[in-house]
């Protein structure tokens, strides 16, 4: 409980206009911003544009937090954070049309609602794009990182993806890492 009273504290200072309460929470919440940017791929981006977006939602959390609320501010920073890096992604997949962005499960045969609003073409389309991108996926990573990405995909968490594989989390990491950037590439590649 120490440090989310310190963060009050420093928070109620940022926000009478205080500078130097707002840069230590800036640094204070850094390291985290971080490690929640390098869940996301962003098509066409770094990790670094996403902890940007992290960066500007936590400073969006200094000034907008009010402890009346009865959340703690990292717990409110968090939710802010979270959402602004969403966001950057989802503004990335509007004006990407990259089938890694794609919205609907990679084993999904009923291929989500946008299958149905249209025509058979349309489906068919949309069922060969979702083969291709599996294939793709299978040709460019690992067997141990492919079956991480499904899972990652699939909504897993690190903790569930461990038991599944038997893996640390270190591990889950570094295959997740290793697939972002081998798909980077591979989709760099391709829109070029």
């Amino acid at each position: 409980m120490q440090d989310s009273e310190r963060d009050e504290a420093l928070v109620e200072r940022a926000q009478r206009g205080d500078a130097e309460a707002t840069e230590q929470l800036l640094r204070r919440y850094a390291g985290t911003v971080r490690a929640h940017a390098r869940r996301f791929f962003l098509a066409g981006g770094e990790t670094d544009d996403l902890v940007q977006e992290g960066m500007i939602g936590l400073y969006a959390a200094v000034r907008e937090y009010r402890p009346e609320e009865g959340k703690s501010f990292k717990n409110f920073a968090y939710l802010l954070v979270r959402r602004h890096i969403l966001d950057a992604v989802k503004r990335s997949a509007r004006r990407k049309n990259v089938p890694l962005n794609e919205s609907v499960s990679l084993f999904d045969p009923t291929l989500g609602d946008r299958a149905e609003e249209g025509s058979p073409e349309d489906m068919i389309l949309e069922s060969e794009a979702q083969r291709e991108f599996r294939r793709r996926l299978m040709k460019e990573l690992s067997d141990f990182e492919f079956r991480v990405v499904i899972m990652y995909l699939e909504g897993m968490s690190y903790a569930e993806i461990c038991e599944a594989t038997g893996k640390g989390v270190k591990s889950i990491d570094n295959a997740l890492s290793r697939a972002k950037r081998k798909l980077q590439t591979v989709y760099r590649g391709d829109a070029r």
